[in-house]
């Protein structure tokens, strides 16, 4: 499957909400799926025996964490051309689902300058950048390993945008992603075509190419109801695609009629 064309770089997402607006307190991640709620489970696996052991839940980013990193991705210099927070968060997500890991240096230099991935002036510290971006991969790296909702950084745009509208920065840097390291898209399209519609249907169609399939399943689609819908769907995606990608070993079989015992203790003649 073709990956689509080079999205733009930037898509005029608002900086992270501040408390008391948008969605409430805390940082404007995106609408959290509920946690009582079914989970994500990889196709043909046993619920009990193929869900690994989750993990213990990470620090939550507070509004001061995500400005943080929105200055410094904003103080990179020009004329590179870093990704703004909500597309990095699409963009690690595609990265982590690489049915092979890609090296920090091969994706670091486009999170600074997501146009040709140039290296930044000598003069430059990316350590500060650096630290809180790892720390974020870390996060959707061990959330989409446990097959575990997570929240998208998809941040509130005015009262006008369209769900599609608000999710397309995150989905604009799952597809720079995706198209920079193709392994993900390289692998079995029926298997890809369900979880990318549910992902692209959010792009233009023009950005496309060669994905006749893939048009067909978006426009079998519904528009998402609302920004929850949307957001969640997001997730949706990402998990069944890990499954493709980065599936969960087997359950062992057990043996029919429990564990075997050993041969019986010889006894010495008395």
């Amino acid at each position: 499957m073709t990956a689509p064309k080079k999205p733009p770089s930037k898509s005029a997402p608002r900086p992270p909400a501040k408390p008391g607006t948008g969605r409430g307190a805390g940082p404007a991640h995106g609408h959290r799926a509920p946690t009582h709620g079914p989970q994500h489970r990889a196709p043909g696996h046993a619920a009990a025996a193929a869900q690994p052991a989750a993990s213990a839940p990470p620090e939550a980013w507070a509004d001061e964490d995500l400005d943080r990193l929105q200055a410094l991705l904003d103080d990179v210099p020009a004329p590179l051309e870093p990704l703004d927070a909500s597309m990095l968060d699409g963009f690690l997500v595609a990265v982590i689902l690489q049915p092979k890991p890609v090296p920090l240096a091969d994706w670091w230099r486009w999170v600074l300058d997501s146009e040709e991935g140039r290296a930044p002036p000598a003069r430059f510290d990316a350590a500060p950048l650096l630290q809180l971006v790892q720390r974020r991969e870390r996060e959707l790296k061990q959330a989409i390993a446990d097959r575990q909702w997570f929240d998208p950084w998809v941040f509130e745009l005015d009262e006008d945008a369209s769900p599609s509208e608000t999710v397309l920065p995150w989905v604009a840097g799952f597809a720079l992603a995706a198209d920079i390291f193709p392994g993900l898209m390289g692998l079995d399209e029926l298997q890809l075509t369900e979880p990318l519609a549910q992902l692209y249907m959010h792009l233009d169609p023009d950005d496309l190419e060669d994905a006749d399939a893939l048009l067909e399943e978006i426009e079998s689609l519904e528009p998402a109801a609302d920004l929850e819908e949307a957001v969640e769907s997001l997730v949706r995606a990402s998990l069944l695609l890990a499954d493709v990608s980065r599936p969960l070993p087997a359950a062992r079989p057990q043996r029919p009629g429990g564990p075997r015992r050993g041969p019986a203790p010889s006894r010495r003649p008395r």
